[in-house]
């Protein structure tokens, strides 16, 4: 049984930062951060931070029947659980496969119910532990034993990370005019098209990029997860899907402009891009995709788009946001196929999504794994939220293989150049992060 017990945070933000590098030393250890004084906060917004640590349960799947192991896993329990479902399950929702390189290695879908979990809300912290441990038999201590928390001294001499590109620009370019090729004969109208950045050889602290990246670019999807050798660091803008009491929202993102530090520019930029025709026809093909998505588990007719097209502007860059909506028919449907059926995320495949995503396969030249995949939880009462695992590193601390993706959405009107650039700019948070930390 978990049972609660609540504090008054005096210093909220001296807490969480003694909370990060306390749970830094559990596993598995996850952090999703709304950083919410700094971030532009988006609808349905559940806790500004929340955290959770050790196991008393867990799956762990890599086989092509994993959808079914979590829906068998969240059956049993009535508990919280937290876990990430990689992009290579779309092989269990398609005749789809994944043979491309794969450096990063972790598994395709893992959920734990967790020892601790930290929920924080404005000032109130409440932490829920379980009492079938012996070591869970009060909350008190560990709070306190948060705010004492003392990091070992295990500095090494981290050397500078030697970042490969997995496409040249010139292989880049081309394979873009290969996608366009594809549109302009009828076999996709979108496809989202992505490029590695790798070292093969990378000594971090995970946690300290983590907290770098999240100071250059707080955003409301922020996570940081470890498990065993596995790490995802990420700043994440995106929301996949959450669900409330019946309602099921999602929100995907289609568009992005550079900011400026100048005033006057920043706001052109912001209204040359809500008036781009490019950017808004990309984000309208895959709003009709999402709204396709939802149908599937939803009740008839209750499909709606609450906002269409809006412009939310992070510390980085202006972004094009979307938020679906509808209501699912539980009587037809759990919560599993709900995930299931928008899975993979629109804003990550393209449209139509299954051949857009046969052409992904074949033209990316990394399995992305984790990378536009999602993480997040299943409350008790089966509510969820799940991010879009986007502007993130991810890392393999055995095999020292550190690894971000990037891409962009490719149309009619894509221009091969601009989607470089485009890349390029959605990598500079994760590369400044790396460079401050080395």
């Amino acid at each position: 049984m978990r049972k609660w017990i609540d504090f008054y945070l005096r210093d909220k933000e001296k807490f969480i930062d003694q909370l990060l590098k306390w749970g830094d030393s559990k596993d598995p250890f996850i952090v999703l951060n709304s950083n919410k004084e700094k971030s532009n906060g988006q609808l349905y917004e559940n806790y500004d931070l929340i955290a959770a640590t050790g196991v008393y349960k867990q799956v762990t799947c890599s086989s092509n029947n994993c959808f079914e192991e979590l829906r068998k896993f969240s059956a049993k329990t009535d508990d919280w659980l937290f876990g990430y479902l990689s992009y290579d399950l779309k092989n269990e929702t398609e005749k789809l496969k994944s043979d491309k390189f794969d450096g990063l290695e972790f598994p395709t879908l893992y959920f734990f119910v967790p020892e601790y979990i930290f929920l924080i809300k404005n000032d109130k912290l409440d932490i829920g532990y379980l009492t079938e441990l012996s070591c869970s038999t009060t909350a008190g201590p560990v709070f306190y034993e948060i705010e004492i928390f003392v990091q070992e001294n295990n500095e090494t001499n981290y050397s500078k990370i030697e970042i490969n590109k997995r496409f040249s620009k010139e292989e880049y370019l081309s394979t873009v005019n290969k996608l366009e090729a594809h549109i302009l004969r009828g076999d996709i109208y979108e496809a989202n098209f992505c490029q590695e950045f790798y070292a093969e050889t990378a000594k971090i602290n995970p946690l300290d990029i983590y907290i770098k990246l999240i100071d250059i670019s707080p955003t409301p999807f922020s996570a940081y997860y470890k498990h065993k050798e596995h790490y995802l660091i990420s700043a994440s803008p995106e929301r996949f899907i959450t669900k409330h009491s019946n309602k099921i929202i999602s929100q995907p993102i289609k568009g992005t402009a550079r900011r400026s530090d100048v005033k006057e520019k920043d706001e052109i930029l912001k209204v040359a891009l809500e008036n781009n025709e490019k950017e808004r026809a990309e984000n309208i093909m895959i709003v009709d995709l999402v709204r396709n998505d939802l149908s599937k588990t939803a009740k008839k007719g209750s499909v709606n788009v609450e906002e269409f097209c809006k412009i939310y502007s992070f510390e980085q860059v202006h972004q094009m946001i979307s938020t679906v909506s509808a209501e699912m028919d539980p009587e037809r449907f759990d919560i599993i196929d709900v995930i299931k059926n928008a899975f993979p995320m629109g804003s990550m495949t393209g449209a139509p999504k299954i051949r857009a995503m046969e052409l992904i396969e074949k033209y990316e030249k990394t399995k992305r794994g984790l990378y536009s995949g999602a993480i997040g939880y299943i409350s008790p009462d089966k509510n969820f939220d799940f991010n879009v695992v986007i502007r993130s590193i991810l890392y393999n601390e055995k095999k020292k293989y550190l690894s971000y993706i990037v891409g962009s959405a490719i149309t009619f009107k894509s221009d091969a150049e601009l989607e470089y650039d485009e890349c390029l700019l959605k990598a500079e948070a994760m590369q400044k992060a790396l460079e401050i930390g080395h």
